[in-house]
Formats: structure tokens, sequence, C-alpha cells
């Protein structure tokens, strides 16, 4: 099995979205649809877009129809979506400091928990990949471990991990998975063309959008004392 997995959103209050957003989708043929995304690329943006090395979701030069369309036309590459959520204001406690969140081990878990959402699995090689991103308080290392930890104890027998932290400029695939982490962040956080790039990707959505901490703050404030 190949995941290919991103981000949207930023876990500081500064940031003005109300979410944060790990999107992620398999698909049967993994070279095709990256072959197809370019070919769609190359053919339908105008030529000065053209000439980036990858075309992200929420480039300025990008008309809404042609959003759109590129979302339809993603859609009808029959990737098969997961993704996961959190709300800002509900991170727990264990991922703050005084002064910011721990961002490396909170992607971390949500990583891991979007992850999960696959398992059980029959297939023995469980292959992530990732775009690359700075981890806070956490290492390259570490991260790959702990995501290997989470997901190989309801793996096969004999079932095998791979994680790679790859630059999206090289793979097509990544910046699919930048075009439906983008289009499910506007949905999430109720930005234009939300509803409609819903409508669009539902269809292609496996199970629902697991909400992580949803009731963290409400368990925590009800729990009685000595329990």
């Amino acid at each position: 099995m190949f995941i290919f997995l991103d981000e949207s959103g930023q876990f500081h209050k500064n940031h003005h979205d109300e979410y944060f957003v790990i999107g992620s989708f398999t698909i049967g043929d993994t070279k095709r649809t990256a072959k197809r995304f370019r070919a769609w690329c190359r053919s339908k943006f105008p030529k000065k877009i053209c000439r980036q090395s990858e075309i992200k979701y929420s480039d300025s030069g990008i008309t809404d129809e042609l959003r759109l369309k590129t979302i339809k036309y993603i859609c009808n590459l029959d990737v098969r979506i997961r993704f996961s959520f959190i709300k800002k204001e509900n991170i727990p406690d264990e991922y703050r400091t005084k002064t910011s969140v721990e961002s490396g081990l909170l992607y971390t878990a949500i990583v891991g928990e979007t992850l999960e959402t696959y398992l059980p699995a029959d297939d023995l090689l469980f292959h992530v990949f990732c775009d690359q991103r700075p981890l806070k308080g956490i290492s390259k290392k570490e991260f790959v471990e702990k995501i290997k930890t989470h997901l190989l104890l309801n793996l096969p027998k004999g079932g095998q991990v791979k994680i790679e932290m790859v630059d999206s400029k090289e793979y097509p695939n990544i910046q699919i998975a930048d075009w439906v982490v983008g289009g499910l962040a506007c949905y999430l956080n109720k930005r234009h063309l939300g509803e409609e790039i819903f409508s669009l990707l539902k269809n292609n959505i496996i199970g629902e959008g697991r909400e992580m901490f949803k009731d963290y703050w409400e368990n925590r404030y009800n729990k009685k004392p000595n329990q």
C-alpha cells in the first residue's frame, strides 16, 4: 500500500485558520496517476504557472473555475481519501508550553492517527510518503520510529512500514495530496469555495474525517475529583 500525505495550516494561535488538517490518499497505479497529473498541469494551467516546479492549491494565480476543475480531475483519478483534523483551541496541555506548541510531537500524533485509519490491512508493505516539514522538538528519525511503532502492531505478521519525507517538487502525488488537503481545509475553515470543493471530494472520501481531541477540554473540566 502506497499512501501520500500532506498538511494544511499551522498550530500557532496567530494563524487565521481554525483547523489544522492532514489529508492523505491511496491509488492503484501511482506512476500512472503522477503522469496524468503532470499532463493536466502542463495543459490546463497558464504558462507562467506551468513553469513552476509545482503548482499548489493555494497559488494565487489560479482562478476559481480552474481550481474546481482541478479538484474534479483529481477525483476522477480515483484517489481514495482519508483525513484527520484538529481544532486548534482543543490542543491538549501535553503539547503546549508557556509560549508555544510542541508542533513536532503534535504533528507526529496526528499523522499516526490518520494512518491508523488505513488499518487493519492485508498489505505487507505500508509505504508512506510525507511532504518535508520542520519538526520542532523531534528529529526526523524519531518521527519515523514513532510512526512505525504506531502502525506495526496492526499489520499482518511480516508486515513492513516505510516512512519517507520527500520534496513535493519531485513527487506529483504529494502535489495531489496538497490539493486534496487544501480543499479539505478550505471546507473545514469555511473559506471561499469550501462547500463546492467538498461536494466534489466527498465521494472519494473513505469513512469520515477523524477529529482529534474533540472532547479533551470538556472531559478534563467535567472529570470528577480522584477519577
